[in-house]
């Protein structure tokens, strides 16, 4: 099962806080997010490291985006706080895999994880913040007993 970590979500829940504009806090953050400070301050500085937000020291500072969210993508947002996206070892670059000269299906791999890869480029935060039914919901017949349901308020309806 491919899945983004529940760090990346909570991290896309906290540029999403911050796309209004403005200063914001972290503690500011975390009661609008109703994510625990601690993790709301640790990824902050993931965010800030990776030139996803910036920081204003002083008694009215607080974060901010570094770039609008129409420039901050869902590939920018999993490599700050996952690491690039890379299905298999052989994946994420040459000499990574014991088996990687012998191997028959590596070009396989990195040809899906490239795909990805275009694709969570693609998506922008600014899309993600939309809640104009603009992505159709995903097809999930194929596992049985499962149904899409959409989100409301962040949670399942």
């Amino acid at each position: 099962m491919l899945r983004i970590s529940r760090l990346t979500d909570y991290a896309t829940l906290i540029l999403a806080s911050l796309a209004g504009g403005g200063l914001a806090s972290a503690a500011g953050i975390a009661l609008r997010t109703r994510i625990g400070l601690p993790t709301v301050s640790k990824l902050l500085k993931q965010l800030q490291h990776a030139g996803l937000v910036r920081s204003v020291r002083g008694a009215h500072g607080g974060y901010q985006l570094a770039r609008p969210a129409a420039g901050i993508s869902a590939a920018d947002i999993i490599d700050a706080v996952e690491g690039p996206v890379a299905l298999t070892e052989c994946a994420s670059g040459a000499g990574q895999c014991g088996i990687e000269s012998t191997c028959l299906v590596g070009h396989g791999w990195q040809r899906i994880s490239l795909a990805i890869r275009s694709a969570l480029t693609e998506v922008k935060l600014e899309e993600l913040l939309r809640r104009d039914g603009a992505f159709p919901p995903p097809d999930l017949h194929q596992r049985p007993g499962a149904r899409w349901r959409p989100l409301v308020r962040g949670r399942p309806a």
